[in-house]
């Protein structure tokens, strides 16, 4: 007991001692003699997403903590629980379960779910569209909407034609919302069966006598596409004798039910799902305290997954918040432990919480002194990840593979493994010592399942290290290929001004070139006019006295 007040004190004592991560400085450590292994993580950049956004990040982290724990159980549970379990292994995760219509249009199944069968719901859906040669789905643009929709077989609207009204050659009975959008909506033919769908599209509501030459002008399209359309300038209010507002009206009301509909069959999904949960937990041993161990323990990483996401998003991140937030979800884990597993009074459970805490906190303050000091862990995490071998494995394989070496470096250090330390401080509480059906004690649990939460987190750190690290280099790249645009640029400014003075001294001497000439060709211009001024005026004097000669010979 004693050990367990201790680990917390030293717990306290290195929150305590806590400073904020200086990301700068870990950098220039860590760029010394990395540059070459830098320069061959850049296949990292099909993952930049997963690893700078703390949110999939998160997820990832949640993901491979929870996978590597359920590998563990596994291996206890043994093929028992597989074979009773549909031939495949546990995995109590919402998706697993709980159908969304996101993961139901990507074709994501939540294979899990005993209560329906979504798989034969997909293959239904996908059964009403036509494909290529390749089995991709035939798509076309709507010529009305301007959107690209998928191309149905003719069969596809076979079931709502059955039992439908006919109505008569004059009259048609239009579906409002039109039998093909439903037969292309997601989130109808995940959450509705057939027997639903063909209910609400021949329902009362959905169907409206209309004048057959508007019914097969409005076809597939939607009410408002189809009155809001217009032909040779004319709308459909224009062109048919109907009344645009009570159509508008009537959509209204049966959109509203469409959705009214849809939203009751998925929450019947969710309900569904979170059975299909609790009967996948209860044939892991038969037994509900199994069940709500598995509960507790999503739980569980899931609130320290969403502290290690808001501590990724801050700009300051300090290792004392981190701790307190991760101490704030064990210590709730521990409260709902009491309250759904342990007899009232069994144990105290700030002693217990000690008994936990107290490592968990130690082995973050060592991964936190660990990567400050870009150790030699750190370094092999970075080989690792830039192995050829390595590079077709998934982000989270690689990102839990990374949280092991450090982990490995941790143990290095002095440090047990951390499961086996919180599983050897809980075994001295009987309630912990008592033996689950097929997967051990409660103790080991919850040491099995920390020590993977601890070494996902220490991944994510480790990977959201790396990311920034790259980044700075791809910075830098870019800068540098800036400078040396801009050298270029002003080379080849330089080089035109060069050929631009070139030009100009060769312009300026051709136009003095040019002047000269015609300076000379002045000068000799002036030259023969006066030349020929003065013979004029010669001239003109010898006739002039040859003149006044003549008239006095006259006299």
């Amino acid at each position: 007991m004693n050990d367990n007040k201790n680990a917390l004190l030293e717990s306290e004592e290195a929150e305590d001692q806590s400073e904020e991560f200086d990301f700068d400085e870990l950098e220039r450590q860590l760029e010394e003699g990395l540059e070459d292994s830098l320069s061959e993580l850049k296949f990292l950049e099909e993952d930049k997403e997963k690893i700078s956004n703390p949110e999939n990040l998160g997820n990832a982290v949640m993901g491979v903590v929870w996978d590597q724990f359920v590998i563990q159980i596994g291996t206890v549970a043994g093929e028992d629980f597989i074979k009773e379990n549909r031939g495949i292994r546990l995995d109590l995760r919402d998706e697993a379960h709980i159908q969304t219509t996101e993961n139901f249009a990507n074709g994501k199944i939540a294979s899990h779910n005993t209560e329906i069968d979504y798989q034969q719901r997909y293959d239904d859906w996908q059964s009403n569209f036509k494909k290529d040669e390749n089995g991709q789905v035939i798509k076309k643009i709507d010529k009305r909407s301007g959107t690209e929709k998928e191309v149905l077989i003719d069969e596809a609207r076979k079931p709502y034609d059955k039992n439908r009204p006919k109505g008569s050659k004059q009259v048609n009975i239009d579906d409002i919302v039109p039998v093909a959008e439903q037969v292309r909506d997601p989130a109808t033919n995940a959450h509705l069966t057939l027997d639903e769908r063909v209910a609400f599209g021949n329902s009362e509501i959905n169907l409206n006598p209309m004048d057959a030459s508007a019914n097969q002008s409005k076809g597939d399209s939607t009410m408002s596409e189809w009155l809001d359309s217009e032909r040779n300038g004319e709308r459909p209010a224009d062109r048919f004798d109907i009344d645009e507002a009570d159509l508008r009206e009537k959509d209204k009301a049966a959109r509203e039910e469409y959705e009214k509909v849809k939203k009751e069959g998925e929450e019947r999904s969710i309900k569904a799902g979170k059975k299909s949960q609790r009967n996948e937990a209860f044939r892991i041993g038969g037994k509900a305290l199994r069940a709500a161990v598995m509960g507790l323990l999503a739980e569980l990483v899931r609130n320290i997954i969403s502290k290690l996401v808001s501590w990724l998003k801050s700009k300051e991140k300090n290792l004392k918040t981190f701790l307190g937030q991760v101490k704030t979800a064990i210590a709730t884990f521990l409260r709902n432990v009491k309250q759904n597993l342990l007899t009232a009074g069994t144990t105290v459970a700030s002693t217990v919480l000690s008994a936990i805490f107290g490592p968990v906190v130690g082995a973050i303050q060592k991964i936190w002194t660990l990567i400050k000091q870009g150790g030699k862990s750190v370094k092999e995490a970075i080989d690792y990840v830039k192995a050829p071998e390595n590079r077709r494995k998934s982000f989270g394989v690689l990102m839990l593979e990374v949280g092991k070496i450090v982990m490995t470096g941790l143990t290095a250090m002095g440090a047990l493994v951390l499961g086996e330390v919180i599983e050897k401080a809980l075994m001295t509480f009987p309630v912990f010592a008592a033996e689950i059906p097929l997967i051990g004690s409660l103790a080991n649990i919850i040491g099995i399942f920390l020590g993977a939460v601890v070494a996902g987190i220490a991944g994510a750190l480790v990977m959201n290290l790396i990311d920034r690290l790259i980044a700075k280099k791809q910075k830098q790249e870019i800068t540098e290929r800036q400078i040396d645009k801009g050298n270029e640029v002003l080379a080849k400014q330089a080089q035109v001004i060069a050929v631009n003075q070139e030009q100009l001294r060769r312009q300026k001497a051709k136009t003095g070139e040019i002047i000269k000439a015609r300076h000379e060709a002045a000068v000799e211009v002036m030259r023969e006019a006066t030349e020929n001024i003065f013979t004029e005026k010669k001239n003109d004097n010898a006739e002039r006295l040859a003149d006044m000669k003549a008239v006095l010979d006259q006299i």
